[in-house]
């Protein structure tokens, strides 16, 4: 008898595909949804990897007569301008205290305006979308001049109105005490429609059987929002949640910079990372330094997407994004 023969158990046993025709099998199966992606492929490719390349003049002193190679590499030099100056603890909590007070209050007020909502008929839906949304396709520049014609000194409505109940005006960018506030009022406008949207379609997702179970059962309407609607979102919340971590240390440069109009009295609660590089590229013209506290913020983005994924994959595994 043949010790080489495969025995019967060893003939029925189904042989494992390759890696690459697993995928090819795959790839022609959806060939028409990998034909529709195509065109955001190559927007991230173009956009997003092919000037990765670019990272490496983060690590040379960039000269544009030599090049982005024939630069000299200076290894970390570039990244030790921002550690040692004397705003970088400034505008370092500047930057993490904004963006954690931005995720914090528009996911709350977006959750609450998406569980109003949900309570409209479907007439009345579309016009406070519609309304919500709006400000998020206004570029910064234009809210800019908005947020002017209500703060100006002379003629903003606001001191307007101050004058005409008595009291006296205020020089709002001169003042940098309640500019925490504003940017706060400022950014919620702006952000919050897209946010409640997307917390609104999660609730539509819902089966409307929870509710009506609730109902039979006596519950109120705030019941069923804070043991339904909410517990039933918490996935989607934590995934938002995990994005917005990710931008932790990336400030949004036209929330900070046109709003307060660049004003050097406000740089004490208004300066974050990304408009102090900037200032200092207009001045003094470092693209390497500049290109270098991007990479910075981009790896600790990176890392903290991972921490906080990792976090909540340890508490429930269900809610983490892989």
């Amino acid at each position: 008898m043949d010790s080489n023969a495969d025995s019967p158990l060893d003939r029925t046993k189904p042989k494992r595909k390759s890696f690459f025709r697993r995928e090819l099998k795959h790839l022609k199966s959806n060939r028409e949804l990998l034909l529709l992606s195509v065109p955001g492929i190559l927007y991230k490719l173009i956009f997003a990897y092919f000037p990765m390349v670019g990272l490496i003049i983060a690590f040379k002193n960039y000269r544009y007569d030599l090049g982005m190679f024939g630069s000299k590499w200076v290894g970390l030099d570039n990244f030790r301008f921002l550690f040692t100056t004397d705003t970088a603890w400034r505008i370092t909590r500047n930057t993490v205290l904004y963006n954690l007070g931005y995720m914090v209050i528009t996911t709350v007020a977006a959750l609450f305006l998406a569980v109003l909502l949900n309570e409209l008929k479907a007439k009345y839906t579309r016009f406070y979308q519609t309304a919500l949304f709006l400000p998020h396709f206004l570029s910064w520049v234009l809210v800019g001049y908005i947020a002017y014609a209500f703060l100006n000194h002379s003629d903003g409505f606001i001191n307007r109105t101050l004058i005409a109940l008595g009291f006296d005006p205020v020089s709002w960018y001169q003042d940098s005490a309640p500019w925490p506030f504003i940017l706060i009022i400022v950014h919620l406008w702006k952000a919050i429609g897209f946010t409640t949207l997307i917390y609104f379609a999660g609730i539509m997702g819902i089966s409307g059987d929870y509710y009506e179970a609730a109902r039979i059962d006596g519950a109120t309407k705030r019941q069923m929002a804070l043991k339904i609607t909410v517990p039933l979102l918490t996935p989607l919340i934590i995934i938002m949640s995990i994005l917005s971590i990710g931008s932790m240390f990336r400030g949004d440069f036209g929330l900070h910079y046109f709003i307060p109009n660049n004003s050097g009295f406000l740089y004490s609660s208004t300066d974050i990372i990304d408009t102090y590089v900037y200032r200092a590229l207009r001045e003094v013209g470092n693209v390497s330094m500049s290109a270098a506290v991007g990479f910075y913020q981009s790896v600790v983005g990176f890392v903290l997407v991972l921490a906080a994924n990792g976090i909540v994959k340890k508490i429930n595994p269900e809610h983490s994004m892989w």
